[in-house]
């Protein structure tokens, strides 16, 4: 079996089956296309410069690539825990947040299939949602007034 197919059994998210199309090729090209907007990117490159070194890359790339085939393809590859790199970073706010969603999208609706780019939406959107409780907890501050970020707005 190449690199590129899922196993036969079919993968159910929310209810529904995962696209065929959805693969570890598209997880590899949004991951890496996704990072390469955010080296690029003003408010967020220089938070990933401060964190990871030049030769670093390629390692966070393939952890991250690993992330998103367990959290979609349902893979067990990927072993961490993404919340403790995000609570370390002191001004880490609403604003990084927005923009991390926006380039996602961006990159997601550039390279899936409408039905594929939905769905890496929506696990984005839950996961910067809890990230942003997370935050805001670990510094002491209130999450009531902490509402998810909705696609449409970004």
């Amino acid at each position: 079996m190449s690199g590129n197919s899922r196993s036969k059994r079919t993968i159910i998210v929310d209810g529904v089956p995962l696209p065929d199309v959805l693969d570890e090729t598209m997880i590899r090209g949004v991951v890496h296309g996704f990072y390469d907007e955010i080296r690029r990117d003003e408010l967020l490159g220089p938070i990933f410069y401060q964190r990871i070194l030049p030769d670093e890359w390629p390692r966070h790339l393939a952890k991250m690539c690993d992330f998103w085939s367990a959290t979609l393809l349902r893979t067990t590859r990927y072993e961490g825990r993404p919340l403790p790199p995000h609570l370390a970073i002191a001004d880490l706010g609403e604003m990084h947040f927005r923009r991390w969603l926006k380039l996602f999208h961006t990159t997601v609706r550039r390279i899936c299939p409408p039905e594929v780019a939905a769905l890496f939406m929506d696990r984005a959107l839950r996961i910067a949602h809890s990230f942003r409780l997370a935050v805001a907890f670990n510094r002491g501050e209130s999450t009531i007034g902490i509402e998810p970020i909705a696609e449409k707005d970004l």
